[in-house]
């Protein structure tokens, strides 16, 4: 089970009334086994159409992108097919489209164990044992009830438990707590973490702050990049390989897009980046600059 997600100059374009659309514009990722990861941005971004490159469901237009043992720009559709049944877990938006309404939990389950099987895979856990894993095992009835039978956060940790059942090693979830009140929301993501626990690595897409605090990583895609990513709190930006970094909201309001900035490198390891209207004169003595009145915004960076 290879959990592994490495992304390089990932690239995807699309057709939109005659024009092309770049909704991905050079992507670069590495997220490793066991990790827990949430895709933030606007819409538009590109955030959905990175889990769906990651899952197989398109073809990048340039650069390189594996997923466990996988090279999807190389590899067969057959091949992708396999990923899926076997390596990947794929949840799309909206618990409904996961499921076979007219099987219960169980059977839901059982039945996703199929396509595994069909391409040679033995190991696969018990129903019972995927659906405890989300816990469902414990509410009484529900192995035997219907999709329309059970709550709305029930019907979407079920449809994780599909995503699951071919015991993967990367789960792809998209806003897989849309429409959710915030009960059932935080049992969605206690159920994310126990996947997680469970040695299986997550990626979610989301706009919901609370589910983004519930992975161990948050990567920000901004206009079809990388553009910030955040561990335990802390916030980053993050510099791209052609040298682009998007900067955080807050110093945008200070240095909105198409100012002229100056980036001086600092014999402490830091960089000061200042507006092109802000020359500062360092003092030879402590290696700090000084501005003349008026004060002009300066931006340390570590």
């Amino acid at each position: 089970m290879n959990g592994t997600v490495s992304c390089r100059g990932l690239v995807y374009i699309y057709r939109l009334e005659g024009y092309d659309v770049v909704a991905l514009g050079g992507v670069d990722l590495d997220i490793a086994p066991g990790e827990s990861v949430a895709l933030l941005g606007p819409s538009g971004s590109g955030k959905s159409t990175l889990l769906s490159l990651l899952a197989g469901l398109i073809r990048p237009a340039a650069g390189r992108a594996g997923v466990g043992d996988t090279d999807l720009a190389k590899a067969t559709e057959a091949e992708l097919a396999r990923m899926r049944a076997t390596e990947v877990g794929v949840v799309l938006q909206g618990a409904e489209r996961n499921l076979l309404p007219y099987l219960t939990a169980e059977q839901n389950v059982r039945f996703a164990q199929r396509a595994a099987r069909s391409h040679g895979a033995t190991d696969l856990p018990q129903p019972r044992d995927v659906l405890a894993l989300v816990g469902l095992l414990g509410v009484r009835g529900r192995l035997r009830q219907r999709p329309s039978e059970l709550a709305p956060g029930e019907r979407q940790r079920l449809a994780l438990a599909v995503a699951l059942a071919h015991k993967p090693g990367i789960l792809l979830a998209d806003e897989p707590t849309s429409q959710l009140d915030s009960r059932a929301r935080d049992e969605v993501i206690a159920a994310l973490e126990g996947v997680r626990r469970n040695g299986t690595t997550v990626v979610v897409v989301t706009h919901d702050p609370a589910v983004a605090a519930g992975m161990t990583r948050q990567v920000t895609i901004r206009d079809g990049r990388v553009g910030g990513e955040g561990s335990q709190g802390e916030e980053f930006a993050v510099v791209g390989r052609d040298g682009a970094v998007h900067l955080p909201p807050d110093v945008l309001a200070l240095l909105p897009p198409g100012t002229r900035v100056r980036v001086h490198p600092r014999p402490d390891g830091t960089v000061l980046l200042a507006a092109a209207t802000a020359r500062p004169e360092y003092d030879h003595a402590d290696d700090h600059p000084r501005h003349a009145q008026p004060t002009h915004y300066a931006r340390e960076v570590a």
